[in-house]
């Protein structure tokens, strides 16, 4: 399951934001510079889920996952963060890949925020902010992981677009916004 990236080109990571009902996917693109959001799963059990997520693992070639880690605003750990260990847990003994947990406080109210200034109806805004979280949480964790690597890691890359973070993530999406 670990992938044979070519020269030039980083393994994939997936992003996760699960909650009770869906998980919203992202890939980190084949440069390693952008998360893209892909499908919503809808939850059924865990074997549908993790079978889902298996398909999407081998047919992005991902080599490391990270799952949203719900902490408290204080930062403290509570339930959630609970049942986000053990879901992590699950997936490293499955896919025996490297799963990191990830801060994603307020990722998914940030979500419905960038996604109401596209003027998206109520259910359209729903379907779309699952997905939304999951590249916001993965965005997150590639800039810091890109950070703590040190500029080295981005001499060896072309110039990316001049886009501003919002503009990658929302065209990523699909979304235009209205003037």
């Amino acid at each position: 399951m670990h992938s044979n990236a070519a020269p030039g080109l980083k393994a994939r990571v997936l992003g996760l934001d699960v909650g009770s009902r869906t998980i919203g996917l992202a890939v980190s693109d084949p440069l390693g510079i952008t998360a893209q959001g892909l499908e919503t799963i809808r939850r059924k059990n865990k074997r549908t889920d993790l079978a889902r997520l298996e398909a999407i693992i081998q047919q992005y070639e991902v080599s490391e996952i990270v799952v949203g880690y719900p902490l408290r605003l204080s930062g403290a750990e509570g339930i959630q963060s609970e049942k986000m260990q053990h879901f992590a847990e699950d997936l490293r003994k499955k896919f025996s890949l490297p799963v990191h947990l990830w801060d994603e406080r307020l990722s998914s109210s940030q979500a419905n925020r960038l996604l109401r200034e596209f003027d998206l109806s109520i259910k359209k805004r729903a379907g779309a902010v699952d997905r939304m979280a999951a590249v916001l949480i993965l965005q997150s964790w590639m800039d810091t992981r890109d950070a703590a690597l040190g500029s080295a890691l981005r001499a060896d890359r072309s110039d990316p677009p001049t886009l501003s973070k919002r503009e990658m993530v929302t065209s990523d999406l699909g979304f235009v916004k209205k003037k």
